[in-house]
């Protein structure tokens, strides 16, 4: 048997495997150039340590932690045979129904992985083969088992919070119609692991109809789904017998990422936890049902260079029954610190932000957040007179440490941020609750800043917070398409007064408020990609998710009469679009028409006369023959002039070129 051995003294030994289907499999080493077209099993791949070996992979993984700058082959349901061959892949793991990729392959020479989940037991069973087969088996059998302890401890926490009777809880899904994931679906099983009944229509598959009177009869006293299945719920939960279950009468309706509700892979304890908590928010907020004490388990060092600062750690604790993170500054002497959650306050002992994370919510809306303040303090051994803290939903393991020097002066500026939920552009968009801060900046400095210098701090980390969201093109989570976002409806900075040279001034033309623009622009960049994982160079597809624009669904809904007269069928139609906009030069014209959109709609452009020139120029490049009219495929929808125009241009050289098949199809 051969062994292959790095020079980092790993060893490999030859290894068979079977795949998904029961295919056996031999590698004599691990794969070096990996396609993964599917998005879970990508998601191990990044969460086990294999991420380097990823060549290429979809467009809905291009989020994963270490997935910035790998190719994108594609989505999920159409991926370009062409675009992975060109990747010259030694291995490349798809799903069943992606026969047609699976057999180009098989022409080819390439080895394939069939990948699928039908349980969250084969969840598991896949991390530890794609471990076994990557040389990862360590982590891999610690993703597992940190899957099984959140399991287990929701089990747990259900057998004293809900010991009687259960909720009925489905998983919405559809557009036109209501679906719901078939009896056998491991969806149900995430359902009955966090405590729920989920239906049984006596119906098999990954997704299948629910007919009214099924609906009905089943009267579902939760309902969840992912952003996408908003859709259905507006489209029917107006209407009579729809309306009428438990659920929609009490709003307790919920919606997850994609990510969490779609999959079964390395993040199912967590998503079991947070619905557990979300079906069961009233038990769980309970402090009779908490099973855990409310202790610190671990501290993680932060390292501050200012002489007055006597630790800065993060700690984990069990608040809630769940690990909460806190930053924990501790000054050796009193500061005055200003807070935008607070005010101004003396002696000051301590400053923190404070993580709650998602199955926490519940509880701290439910019992508010003097509730939580209290247990923060108590939990970190702090006074309330002496301590100031932030709270957020961005997890501090994604915090950022930026700090900005000038000969003897030093900014640090402690960042996170998150702003995928309630990112806004301030004067557009409207103020309609209040939470914790989603952005939240401590600025320290190593010289003491006069009342003035504080107040003027804020202002110059405000402007520096926009600036870095502006040219990071984050949306407005209310009006994508129309507006950047200028922050979060929840952020805050709090700022320390600190010791050493007195200074009155942080202004944007002070060297201090340049330090501190600088130290918080870097910050926020670094905190968003780090929570989020959007960055300047983030894939198209990414980019037009943001505006909620899904290329294939504007294609796939495409209903007009030319496409019947000309031969063009829909999904080979959606398929060309979204292959095309792979394409460097068509991306770059899209991401163009982007920046130009949003100047136009400002009325800092009013002709555009130019730019449908440039259309016409690339729908004739596009078919490969010469067009002298853009098509208005769109005109029902509610985008912007320019990125209508922009997306009718692709749309309209795509279908003369497969008409007059001038454009090769796969």
């Amino acid at each position: 048997m051969g062994i292959f051995c790095l020079l980092t003294t790993t060893c490999f030994a030859a290894i068979g495997v079977k795949d998904s289907q029961g295919n056996d499999l031999v590698f004599n080493n691990p794969p070096l150039r990996v396609v993964c077209l599917v998005p879970s099993a990508a998601e191990i791949l990044f969460e086990i340590g294999a991420g380097e070996a990823v060549a290429g992979l979809t467009y809905h993984d291009a989020t994963l932690e270490g997935a910035a700058g790998k190719a994108v082959v594609g989505g999920f349901f159409m991926p370009s045979l062409e675009r992975i061959k060109e990747l010259q892949p030694d291995l490349v793991i798809l799903a069943p129904f992606q026969q047609q990729i699976m057999d180009g392959l098989n022409k080819a020479g390439v080895q394939i992985f069939v990948y699928e989940t039908k349980s969250i037991a084969q969840s598991h069973e896949n991390i530890l083969v794609l471990g076994k087969v990557f040389n990862r088996e360590t982590l891999a059998r610690q993703v597992v088992k940190n899957n099984r302890l959140a399991m287990d401890h929701i089990e747990k926490k259900l057998a004293r919070a809900v010991p009687g009777k259960r909720k009925r809880v489905i998983r919405l899904m559809g557009r036109d119609k209501i679906m719901t994931p078939g009896s056998t679906s491991f969806q149900n099983e995430l359902i009955r692991l966090s405590g729920g009944i989920p239906p049984d229509f006596g119906k098999k598959g990954s997704v299948v109809e629910v007919t009214r009177e099924e609906w009905e009869t089943f009267n579902p006293q939760v309902i969840y789904g992912c952003g996408q299945d908003r859709e259905a719920a507006q489209n029917f939960f107006s209407q009579p017998g729809w309306k009428e279950v438990d659920a929609v009468k009490n709003n307790q309706i919920y919606y997850f990422s994609c990510d969490l509700t779609c999959r079964a892979s390395t993040h199912s304890g967590y998503f079991i936890s947070w619905l557990s908590a979300m079906i069961y928010a009233r038990e769980f907020a309970d402090p009779a049902n908490d099973i855990l004490p409310e202790k610190i388990t671990r501290s993680r060092p932060i390292h501050l260079d200012l002489d007055y600062v006597k630790s800065a750690v993060v700690n984990t604790a069990d608040i809630y029954d769940f690990a909460n993170k806190t930053l924990v500054v501790d000054f050796k002497h009193a500061q005055t610190i200003l807070s935008t959650l607070e005010g101004q306050r003396e002696n000051i002992f301590s400053v923190g932000n404070h993580y709650s994370p998602p199955p926490t919510w519940g509880a701290v809306h439910r019992l508010g957040v003097d509730d939580i303040r209290a247990r923060i303090l108590r939990v970190n051994g702090k006074e309330k007179d002496a301590a100031s803290f932030l709270i957020t939903g961005a997890d501090m393991d994604n915090l950022s440490v930026s700090e900005q020097s000038f000969k003897e002066m030093k900014v640090v500026a402690l960042v996170t941020a998150g702003v995928l939920s309630n990112a806004l552009r301030m004067s557009k968009d409207q103020g309609l609750f209040y939470e914790p801060g989603t952005i939240n900046i401590i600025l320290l400095t190593n010289m003491k800043l006069s009342n003035r210098a504080m107040a003027r701090a804020i202002i110059a980390a405000t402007e520096a917070k926009t600036a870095a969201l502006e040219d990071m093109d984050i949306r407005s989570a209310y009006t994508p398409l129309v507006n950047q976002a200028t922050g979060t409806g929840t952020d805050n900075v709090l700022v320390v007064q600190g010791e050493g040279r007195a200074v009155q001034n942080a202004g944007g033309h002070s060297k201090m408020g340049e330090l501190i623009a600088k130290a918080v622009y870097a910050g926020v960049n670094e905190a968003v990609l780090k929570q989020n994982k959007i960055g300047s160079g983030r894939h198209i597809f990414q980019r037009l998710k943001e505006r909620k624009i899904s290329l294939y669904s504007l294609a796939d809904g495409v209903d007009c009469d030319c496409m019947l007269q000309k031969g063009v069928k829909k999904n080979r139609f959606a398929k060309t679009v979204e292959h095309l906009v792979l394409e460097k030069k068509v991306a770059a014209f899209i991401e163009t028409a982007f920046a130009l959109s949003d100047a136009y709609e400002r009325g800092l452009i009013r002709d555009i006369g130019l730019f449908q020139k440039w259309c016409l120029d690339i729908a004739s490049e596009i078919s490969g023959q010469r067009i002298d009219h853009i098509q208005d495929f769109l005109n029902d929808q509610p985008i912007p002039l320019v990125l209508k125009t922009a997306l009718n241009t692709v749309f309209t050289g795509v279908l003369e070129g497969l008409n007059k098949k001038t454009i090769k199809l796969e």
